[in-house]
């Protein structure tokens, strides 16, 4: 196979800048991060206090353009981007139009007397939470990652990285070689990233609906940086290496056993886009999985039509993004987390747990099960109240543990799985999440009691 060099620096530049933007860390401020999260934390600096306001704003216009698509508004019709961003189903109207409801509810927050129910998610500063904190947080990376993820999507890198991986990803995982990107820029960088990319992936006919399910749930992992958060919440800091290698082990068994029992052994391997998903047998006119990857490499990036192209699918992405996603984070986040402050849904949900608790012998195990649910509401709630609740360090570790491999948590991830193209419904996410906590358990609590015998 000949190649000039002016088709494999169209490969190797793009791809390369985003290695070093999105899978790169680097230490700054003495913390270690990548250079995204780097940009994303100097705008959030340089307007954050602007930053609740243009949230409100996009679900504001989320709610009007959404209203105006349920009633076949002609400019909306005949937009194809308006059209498929605000014509949506009944159900996520019904969810555009209670996350406006939220959201204007923190706005007014004292200047409305609307009875007890609502008051009591105001006064909770759930709402407020995610408006100031999570979704000031995820408005600045959707532009940033939508305008740059292009560079590991359309120059190649996908399909070099998936020729080479494929005799690993297919057989251990069932998900194709090039969705090791996808799980690089998650457990790297940030799981929202990788939800995006998948999302993307699967829109554009890439993965199949069963590729796309398996990978969102079981490889849009936290990163580093939220799992020393997640441990420095119970103050255990100390033990952040052997936490890391193990939250490490558990993911890859639980990516390993997740994807072969239902739900998600049940998903169908449909495609959005028949004519893209690429072979992945070796052909014969290649000696190797390198050759054959940078071949089709090279023809991807020979067919990006440039700049322009460049910019439009990333303003298109950042479009859908805002208006799809951040109504439903509102409304579906701060239902979670109302629910695991105000009421006791998750701790008779966790009491399942306390016979298993029980036989791995685990200290505290009656305040440990009020944990095990909890974490599917937000991946902070389970450490902040092992922190306040529980005195065993075992325990702690194990609860801090469990809640980042747990993986699945409304208010972020899993509401970004919702309101994407990904076919995941709430049912399926929650046994999911319940399907990981299992495994989680079985392997954290044996290797903690050795860890503090």
């Amino acid at each position: 196979m000949k190649t000039n060099k002016k088709s494999l620096m169209n490969f190797l530049i793009p791809s390369i800048i985003g290695i070093i933007i999105f899978m790169i860390p680097v230490k700054f401020d003495g913390e270690w991060t990548i250079i995204v999260k780097i940009f994303a934390d100097f705008i959030a600096k340089t307007i954050g206090d602007y930053l609740p306001a243009l949230c409100t704003i996009i679900i504001t216009i989320s709610f009007v353009m959404s209203v105006l698509a349920s009633f076949n508004v002609k400019f909306i019709k005949e937009n194809k981007l308006l059209d498929q961003t605000f014509s949506v189903t009944p159900v996520w109207l019904v969810l555009r139009i209670l996350g406006f409801i939220v959201v204007w509810m923190v706005v007014l927050k004292g200047k409305l007397n609307l009875g007890p129910f609502f008051d009591m998610i105001v006064a909770d500063e759930s709402a407020t939470f995610i408006l100031n904190d999570l979704l000031t947080s995820l408005v600045i990376i959707f532009v940033i990652a939508s305008m740059l993820l292009p560079l590991l999507l359309d120059f190649g890198l996908l399909e070099f990285i998936g020729a080479i991986f494929t005799k690993i990803m297919r057989p251990v995982f069932l998900i194709p070689g090039r969705a090791a990107v996808d799980c690089i820029t998650s457990w790297i960088g940030d799981g929202t990233l990788g939800v995006m990319l998948t999302a993307n992936q699967y829109e554009s006919g890439y993965y199949s609906a069963k590729e796309a399910a398996i990978i969102s749930t079981n490889f849009s992992a936290v990163s580093i940086t939220f799992s020393l958060i997640v441990l420095s919440q119970v103050d255990m800091v100390d033990y952040f290496g052997v936490y890391y290698l193990l939250v490490c082990l558990v993911g890859i068994v639980c990516a390993i056993i997740v994807p072969r029992i239902p739900p998600l052994s049940l998903k169908k391997d449909d495609y959005v886009v028949e004519s893209n998903h690429s072979n992945e047998d070796l052909s014969e006119n290649y000696s190797s999985s390198v050759q054959y990857g940078l071949n089709l490499a090279i023809k991807r990036a020979e067919s990006h039509k440039g700049i322009g192209e460049f910019l439009k699918n990333g303003i298109e992405n950042a479009f859908g993004m805002w208006f799809s996603v951040m109504p439903i984070v509102m409304i579906i986040g701060t239902a979670s987390l109302v629910l695991a402050n105000n009421t006791q849904v998750f701790e008779i949900l966790g009491k399942p747990f306390l016979p298993l608790l029980n036989f791995l012998k685990v200290p505290e195990s009656l305040a440990a099960s009020k944990t095990m649910i909890v974490g599917f509401s937000d991946m902070f709630t389970p450490s902040i109240i092992a922190a306040s609740t529980i005195q065993s360090q075992m325990t702690k570790f194990i609860v801090a543990t469990i809640s980042v491999t747990q993986l699945i948590y409304l208010s972020e991830v899993g509401g970004l799985i919702l309101a994407s193209s990904i076919p995941v419904n709430l049912f399926e996410l929650f046994v999911i999440f319940i399907e990981r906590t299992i495994i989680s358990l079985l392997i954290v609590a044996p290797i903690a009691h050795l860890l503090f015998m």
